[in-house]
């Protein structure tokens, strides 16, 4: 415990404690490759007229301006490759940079990740200038040792980019691997799964999981747009996945969670026959504490949710519930009352860690 607390700690305060040197790099000497000709892994559809987009908008109807500004974004996805390069680079082109004061690191940044002795480890993060069309060539890491390297590169969870350029040295070596994590999850939530909040763009539920277990999840999350709605039910039908997660009961109201969980269940399962899909309980949000209002809507929630997967399991084959957590005993991981930090996203992705494990070897997803 202690040592997560540290991790937690960690996570939460390494932003404030530690600001951006400057990143720019020159292109002189600098070899680029589009990131889409090495190895793109997050992508629930993984064909898409837009290769850092996550759906095709033209093969499902019936989407609302909010789903499609949401689903532009690259939030989850990453790019995998081996290079001996010493120093690695990333040059982007936006269709829109987020500009807001939310975390910069992860709403128009990458992170990076690269293998050392059969694990992912942290390297370095950087993120482009606010309202930049076109951010310069930033240094993601520099001064390594020349030799080669297993890297993992995710994507700003926030933005729309039109090209995103991975640079190394020129003479030096960088190429595709075969995808580094097995299986095929598909994750479908709220603005918890996107990532709001997060400090860095690895720093996801999806991202947490994927690294912990060595399965890929996949992330359709949508940030406050997660109600079960038909749009979302006609996509998700056509998912080739293995399995899927739902943090299905976070965005809509205990009505809403009546009248849509049986039939999302049924559609999901005469598309997906004997694949199993997990819902996840919403997590305790901080804003109810001192808001009568707020307490009541959400034990509702609660309530309803509860309530329902418990009839839900028995009546349904292949459906179970597991409950999450992504608070501390003293409540210190709340971002802004409502999103946990990373810390919290940490603790929110190790709560339900084995339990998916438990579920999914009973499908041989190992």
């Amino acid at each position: 415990m202690k040592k997560i607390v540290t991790i937690l700690i960690s996570l939460s305060l390494g932003f404030t404690a530690f600001g951006q040197t400057d990143r720019h790099c020159s292109d002189e000497g600098i070899k680029f490759t589009e990131a889409k000709d090495l190895t793109i892994i997050g992508k629930v559809f993984p064909n898409t007229p837009e290769p850092y987009q996550r759906i095709d908008f033209n093969k499902y109807g019936g989407w609302t301006s909010k789903d499609i500004r949401l689903l532009k974004m690259s939030t989850g996805m990453a790019v995998c490759f081996r290079t001996d390069s010493p120093i690695i680079t990333v040059k982007t082109e936006f269709y829109k940079a987020d500009n807001s004061g939310k975390p910069a690191w992860a709403y128009r940044g990458y992170d990076l990740y690269i293998k050392k002795d059969g694990e992912w480890l942290w390297a370095y993060d950087v993120y482009a200038p606010a309202s930049a069309d076109e951010s310069p060539n930033l240094k993601l890491i520099d001064k390594m040792d020349g030799t080669m390297h297993e890297c993992l590169v995710y994507f700003p969870i926030y933005s729309w980019e039109k090209s995103i350029k991975i640079g190394v040295q020129e003479g030096s070596v960088i190429e595709p691997i075969d995808p580094p994590f097995r299986h095929n999850i598909c994750i479908h939530g709220s603005s918890y799964m996107h990532g709001v909040s997060s400090i860095r763009a690895g720093a996801t539920v999806p991202g947490f999981l994927t690294r912990a277990t060595g399965l890929q999840f996949n992330s359709l999350a949508v940030s406050g747009d997660c109600e079960m709605q038909p749009q979302f039910l006609a996509a998700l039908k056509d998912v080739d996945a293995e399995a899927f997660v739902f943090d299905a009961f976070s965005n809509p109201l205990a009505e809403t969670i009546e009248a849509r969980l049986f039939p999302f269940i049924e559609g999901l399962q005469q598309a997906h026959p004997g694949v199993p899909l997990i819902f996840i309980s919403s997590i305790y949000r901080e804003y109810r504490n001192f808001i009568p209002s707020k307490e009541a809507q959400e034990a509702a929630k609660e309530q309803m949710a509860d309530s329902l997967m418990r009839i839900a399991c028995k009546k349904y084959k292949d459906v179970y519930y597991v409950k999450s957590n992504a608070t501390l005993p003293n409540h210190e991981t709340s971002a802004d009352g409502v999103h946990p930090d990373s810390g919290g996203y940490l603790l929110w992705a190790e709560s339900i860690r084995k339990p998916l494990l438990k579920i999914f070897r009973r499908y041989g997803i190992k």
